[in-house]
């Protein structure tokens, strides 16, 4: 199934993507993508919903976050080789683990908000985790079993907020819309092995990223069951699991986003986001 949530912002509704490729309004039947929905059973339930019959989301409707009741938003930092290549870093030996503010999390095709004093914001497209069964030590053979689904992910970045002021990466990461996922949960079954994904990212429609999940340092099922060793995973918590090569950093010279930019990005078989660059209206 592909669900998403539509409407305004602080007011989605749960929705299913019909066969026909119409978006069908799911709010009759549970009252969000998120919580229990996410559970096996819950999945379960909804894909017994035959989505023609379902009220039609009227067109032009604002698609918002894939996921509601996002506790946490955990990053995976140079989890490709190719990347950290480009960024001058080395592969580290365990997965690198960063958080990103929850209030980042917007619909895939909202602005990306180019923040007050920002000289270095930049793009990094990713496959996007989405936790549907609590887990603490879970086992990699095992860990799969506790995600819902998949989604695209834009983790925006501001490099200079990132790297070059004291202090970890989280305010490089956290800053409002910088956290774009959707337009689908596209639930586990329908993605036969999500190491084999093609992802790309595109800005004023040249290409910048064009790469695979296959070149993952560290898999999805090593991610969760790593995690899940620090800190329990909870219904809706997003791990977004990095990026490949042709972000603004590595470019030479550097390349980074400006107001009236337009980025386009996907990952096969999830669907597709484009935002466009505002400045900061605040």
């Amino acid at each position: 199934m592909k669900l998403f949530r539509h409407g305004d912002l602080g007011h989605e509704k749960p929705g299913i993507l019909a066969a026909d490729g119409s978006l069908r309004d799911l709010s009759g039947h549970v009252a969000d993508i998120g919580g229990d929905v996410l559970s096996d059973a819950g999945l379960a339930a909804v894909a017994k919903i035959d989505p023609m019959t379902l009220p039609l989301v009227a067109a032009g409707t604002r698609m918002g976050a894939c996921v509601a009741g996002t506790g946490k938003f955990i990053c995976i930092g140079l989890n490709y080789a190719d990347h950290a290549a480009e960024s001058g870093l080395a592969v580290p030996p365990e997965p690198v683990i960063f958080m990103k503010a929850t209030s980042a999390i917007c619909g895939p095709n909202d602005p990306i908000i180019i923040p007050r004093g920002s000289e270095k914001t930049d793009w990094e497209v990713e496959l996007g985790v989405i936790i549907g069964t609590k887990c603490k030590y879970v086992t990699e053979a095992d860990a799969l079993a506790h995600v819902a689904g998949y989604c695209v992910s834009n983790d925006v970045s501001e490099r200079a907020f990132q790297t070059e002021r004291a202090g970890q990466w989280t305010k490089g990461k956290s800053c409002d819309n910088f956290g774009q996922i959707g337009p689908y949960l596209v639930t586990r079954d329908e993605v036969a092995d999500p190491q084999a994904l093609a992802m790309w990212l595109t800005v004023n429609g040249k290409e910048m990223q064009n790469g695979s999940t296959k070149t993952m340092v560290y898999g999805v099922a090593h991610v969760v069951a790593y995690l899940s060793q620090f800190m329990t995973l909870h219904p809706g918590d997003v791990i977004s699991t990095g990026t490949p090569p042709g972000v603004g950093m590595g470019k030479k010279p550097p390349q980074y986003l400006r107001a009236g930019d337009v980025v386009e990005l996907s990952i096969e078989g999830l669907g597709a986001q484009r935002q466009d660059v505002i400045a900061d209206p605040a």
